[in-house]
């Protein structure tokens, strides 16, 4: 008996001015693209501003991973969200490609 297992991914981008939460110490991973090397990664907890319930949890991966925010600093983020079907089961992933802090 064959077993298949069928998969979907789909990914839309966006840019917004949000508002940092909070933020992990940065951990060392190993890279999926590059066999055998190490990356800096960190969460990220990132509030649309106005909006007391709109929270975004994400992946910062690489050098933008040992940057520092405070709680309640403005940033515009570039965030990643992936989601994908394995087996009837559906994951989403966000991730922050690029974080600016706003002055």
């Amino acid at each position: 008996m064959a077993l298949f297992i069928l998969t979907f991914k789909f990914t839309i981008i966006m840019v917004k001015i949000l508002r940092v939460v909070g933020q992990t110490e940065p951990i060392e991973v190993t890279s999926k693209k590059q066999e055998g090397q190490k990356i800096q990664k960190c969460i990220i907890r990132l509030k649309e501003i106005g909006d007391n319930y709109t929270e975004y949890v994400a992946a910062v991966l690489g050098n933008g991973a040992t940057v520092k925010y405070q709680e309640g600093e403005l940033v515009a983020a570039d965030l990643s969200f992936s989601s994908h079907e394995n087996q009837g089961v559906y994951y989403q992933d966000v991730l922050a490609r690029e974080i600016v802090k706003i002055k």
